[in-house]
């Protein structure tokens, strides 16, 4: 019989960045991938490039010393199941492998320098694997010495190129000082300007539905909004803003943002110079934030199970499996949902495959929280879902999700509705029809529901008719809607039960 390594499922990836080094641990099971180990440290490697690409032996130096704490974490790992990538500045480097050869010594395993375009198809693919990807879409990536740019659909980048712009390079370039002014920020972002405007009517002309950061510096700016009590989506005036306010600081040293951590303080205002050159040379009107980049585009190539797959899909079959759910009730609660929406679509004017798509993911999920305990397990599900990624749901998406499982039994959360502003009353909807789902499939059998009708006389009220004699044979359903009419009662809500 042959033994198998307990390690032959667990994949990792190296990212030689430019500004920092990254290992990314992941676990192949229950049909997905699952992080089980991170770790980053800051190496800035561009910083040691000169004016001849050289780089310097100090910047060599701090990069081995980090190489030589990821090789620890790599010896139990399968070599097939290893890929190690370096970018931007062991491209540009004279006296690259010369770092090389070192390094691949104190790791055991090969190096591979990628060009600008692999990297950039790599990035989309991370893009698209674990993000909210519907559509044509645009991915930005800035990078400590090159930027990304790629537009693409599905699974495939489709025009993409690598920038010769980054976050560290901008740092030396333009505020080598540490001062921060309208001056040097003006010229770093027409700087940026000038490197996007041979490409810019090309990527204007295919267009996009959606863009996407895939950066730390769209992540520092989201950080930066929710301190600010703003929404998640990048505008140019809200980057203006942030811009204006940065300046005021006058040094980069006394830099201080509201949830601008002190890791990115360095290199902030570098990135936001080029990401406010790319939305005005390319007119981005709003941008989200990905899921994963480069490194997670590497390691889904690894698995070749998990290349064409739809990714909700994948994500949802994940937990299921994962928790041990009953995929039989998770359709039955979905499928009532589904015949209460197409009955309330037209009075109450909602988007309704955006409703089926989050009620959906609901019902799959909604009992994962049973492994745990049956008290209060809707609040375990509700815990489980926002500590975990959901690949396929952009963060927005995953609250809406979390919120609805979190609400469907028991008392209403009347306070985690009010994070989704103009989206509340439809989220309050959702839970309203999940609530009455869950409640008329607790036989947990399909031939047991009568017709149903659901009418919304207005915003508030929904009456449910069922007939009479069915409502006479089965009292604790008939029960357990009375109750759910006070429980919506309590929160706001007025929920009709009525006989034919």
């Amino acid at each position: 019989m042959v033994q198998r390594s307990p390690h032959e499922n667990v994949y990792a990836v190296i990212d030689l960045g430019s500004n920092s080094f990254h290992m990314l641990i992941a676990k192949h099971m229950a049909g997905g991938v699952h992080t089980i180990g991170r770790v980053k440290r800051k190496v800035r490697l561009a910083a040691g490039l000169d004016e001849q690409n050289l780089l310097s032996e100090e910047a060599m130096h701090r990069g081995l010393e980090c190489l030589s704490l990821f090789a620890e974490r790599l010896q139990d790992i399968p070599a097939s199941n290893i890929r190690i990538v370096a970018t931007a500045t062991l491209r540009l480097a004279t006296n690259a492998n010369v770092f090389k050869q070192k390094a691949e010594q104190i790791l055991g395993h090969p190096i591979s320098i990628i060009s600008g375009e692999e990297e950039a198809r790599s990035i989309y693919k991370g893009v698209a694997h674990t993000s909210a990807c519907q559509g044509r879409q645009l991915v930005v990536d800035i990078g400590g010495a090159s930027t990304e740019v790629v537009i693409g659909q599905g699974f495939d980048a489709q025009l993409y190129h690598s920038l010769n712009m980054g976050c560290v390079t901008y740092l030396e370039r333009f505020f080598a000082d540490g001062a921060l002014s309208e001056s040097n920020f003006a010229a770093a972002t027409t700087a940026a300007h000038k490197v996007v405007a041979p490409y810019a009517a090309q990527y204007k002309t295919s267009g996009w539905e959606l863009a996407i950061g895939a950066s730390g510096t769209v992540q520092a700016i989201q950080e930066i909004f929710a301190a600010l009590g703003l929404d998640e989506m990048l505008t140019l005036d809200k980057l203006q803003a942030i811009r204006a306010q940065a300046i005021q600081f006058k040094s980069i040293e006394q830099l201080e943002l509201p949830g601008l951590s002190e890791e990115r303080r360095l290199v902030f205002v570098s990135g936001l110079a080029i990401l406010i050159a790319l939305f005005e040379a390319l007119q981005i009107e709003r941008m989200g934030l990905a899921g994963g980049a480069l490194r997670e585009g590497i390691l889904y190539s690894m698995i070749d199970q998990l290349n064409q797959a739809d990714i909700r899909k994948r994500t949802l079959d994940g937990f299921m499996s994962r928790y041990h759910v009953d995929s039989g009730q998770a359709t039955r609660v979905f499928d009532i949902c589904k015949i209460l929406l197409q009955q309330l679509e037209a009075p109450m004017q909602f988007d309704f495959q955006s409703a089926c798509g989050l009620l959906s993911a609901a019902a799959s999920m909604h009992e994962i929280g049973l492994v745990i305990d049956y008290k209060s397990y809707h609040q375990h599900s509700a815990y489980i879902l926002k500590h975990t990624g959901m690949p396929g749901y952009s963060r927005s998406q995953k609250q809406m999700v979390v919120t609805l499982v979190g609400n469907h039994r028991l008392d209403v959360e009347e306070s985690s509705f009010t994070q989704f502003g103009n989206h509340q009353s439809f989220i309050e909807l959702l839970v309203r029809v999940l609530r009455i789902a869950v409640i008329l499939s607790m036989r947990r059998q399909d031939d047991v529901l009568p017709d149903l009708y659901i009418t919304a006389t207005e915003p508030e009220t929904l009456t449910l008719t069922l007939p009479d004699d069915w409502l006479h044979e089965h009292p604790l359903m008939r029960s357990e809607l009375e109750l759910e009419a006070g429980y919506q009662e309590k929160a706001g809500w007025i929920l009709k039960i009525e006989r034919d």
